[in-house]
């Protein structure tokens, strides 16, 4: 185990991804897949343009969510298995991909050979799993020798205006165990990179992408912002109403003069070859 990311002695709290983040996704996951999924396009774009996938190439997508980037690769001619831990994501991953294989699956424990894929991608997906170095491990077991590992996950919060959001939603709850996991947990200067290296491989280059938040109003910010598992914990914790108002008040100063809501973020890649 990474000991700076993750404290040793609270495995026994961090329950597997299926166990919580599959409950936690499954709440709003159309809202998530028409409202919060569509503003990492341009990261998508930017690892299929390196990618260069063929017709030959296998891929799993790890934490494949509701399966946009799923259809992206798919579209490229690639063959493509998705598995994730949400049900709920994965019958609209299933729905926008009839023909493909969508699993209900934990990163820490795949289901699949030694050697069995080409490229794996975790997108918005490895910082969520109860254990990183062991979903990153199984990513690397399943992987053929010179296959390829993407790593998609947020930029340091200090980058991304929407970490307003979790700070507003964030005071609502009690302070959760030292090293639990979250939203940013990999996206510190020199985290990701540590913990590929723990995993035994060499880590690629972080490319940063602009993924810029464009709400028209209040009521599609609210559906997007209410539908992702941070937003849901704190509702089951203290009820919609008050994380409603959170959002609307820290967001206030995003509101542009037609009415609708404009945020600048960052997001960040590693492309790791084996």
């Amino acid at each position: 185990m990474f000991v700076p990311l993750i404290n040793q002695s609270f495995k026994t709290y961090l329950m597997s991804t299926k166990q919580i983040q599959g409950k936690l996704w499954s709440v709003a996951p159309h809202y998530w897949s028409q409202h919060f999924e569509p503003y990492f396009l341009p990261m998508y774009k930017k690892v299929l343009a390196q990618l260069k996938l063929t017709e030959e190439t296998l891929l799993l997508d790890a934490g494949c969510g509701s399966g946009l980037f799923s259809s992206m690769a798919i579209s490229t001619g690639a063959q493509v298995i998705g598995i994730d831990a949400a049900p709920g994501l994965l019958e609209v991953a299933r729905q926008r991909n009839p023909d493909n294989n969508f699993m209900e699956e934990d990163l820490e424990a795949l289901p699949f050979a030694d050697n069995s894929f080409d490229v794996v991608t975790g997108f918005n997906s490895f910082q969520y799993a109860g254990d990183f170095e062991k979903a990153l491990l199984e990513s690397k077991r399943v992987l053929k020798k010179k296959g390829r590992l993407v790593i998609g996950i947020w930029d340091k919060p200090e980058m991304s205006e929407a970490t307003q959001i979790l700070k507003a939603i964030g005071s609502f709850l009690p302070p959760p165990p030292p090293g639990t996991p979250g939203p940013f947990a990999l996206s510190f200067d020199g985290a990701l990179e540590a913990l590929v290296t723990q995993a035994g491989m060499n880590p690629g280059k972080i490319e940063q992408v602009d993924c810029p938040w464009e709400y028209p109003d209040e009521r599609t910010l609210l559906r997007a912002l209410l539908s992702p598992a941070p937003s849901i914990r704190v509702i089951q914790h203290a009820g919609e109403g008050v994380v409603r108002d959170a959002i609307l008040k820290a967001l206030a100063p995003f509101k542009t003069a037609s009415g609708g809501y404009h945020f600048r973020n960052k997001a960040r890649y590693m492309i790791v070859k084996t």
